[in-house]
C-alpha cells in the first residue's frame, strides 16, 4: 500500500515524509461587553491535561497529548506538549475566569478587570 502525502506539514526523513510532531494550539477570541471569550480545539484532552494561568493581561495555556510508542504509517494527530501565551488588550480579573471543556472545545470566559472597564463620568456644570 502506498500513501501519497503532501509535504506540508511534513518533513523529509531520508526517503520518507514524516509528520512534524509540533503542535500549535489555535484559538478564537471575541470580545463581549465586559468579557473576552477564548475558544480552542483540544480533542481528547480533559481538564487534568491542561494548565491555565492568568496574570494581568497574559493568558497561558499548557497541555500535553500523550504519545503512544508505536510505528505509524501516517501520523497526523497532535502529539507532545504545547504552550500558548496570549496578551489580551486589557487586564483580566483572574478570580472570575470560567474555564470549561465541552466536546473537545476549551472555552475560557475572561472578565475584564474593574480598572479596564469603561466608567461613566458625570459632568458638573456651574
Amino acid at each position: 500500500m502506498t500513501f501519497y502525502l503532501h509535504p506540508y506539514p511534513y518533513r523529509r526523513v531520508s526517503r520518507r515524509w514524516v509528520a512534524d510532531n509540533r503542535f500549535n494550539l489555535g484559538v478564537n477570541i471575541r470580545e463581549e461587553d465586559e468579557t473576552y471569550v477564548l475558544s480552542a480545539l483540544v480533542p481528547g484532552l480533559t481538564a487534568d491535561d491542561l494548565i491555565i494561568q492568568v496574570l494581568d493581561d497574559v493568558v497561558r495555556i499548557e497541555g500535553e497529548y500523550k504519545a503512544e510508542e508505536a510505528q505509524y504509517l501516517v501520523r497526523e494527530l497532535p502529539g507532545g506538549s504545547f504552550t500558548r501565551t496570549l496578551r489580551m488588550p486589557a487586564p483580566i480579573d483572574a478570580e472570575r475566569v470560567d474555564a470549561r471543556i465541552t466536546d473537545g472545545v476549551l472555552t475560557l470566559k475572561l472578565p475584564k478587570a474593574e480598572s479596564a472597564r469603561p466608567k461613566k463620568i458625570s459632568i458638573k456644570s456651574r
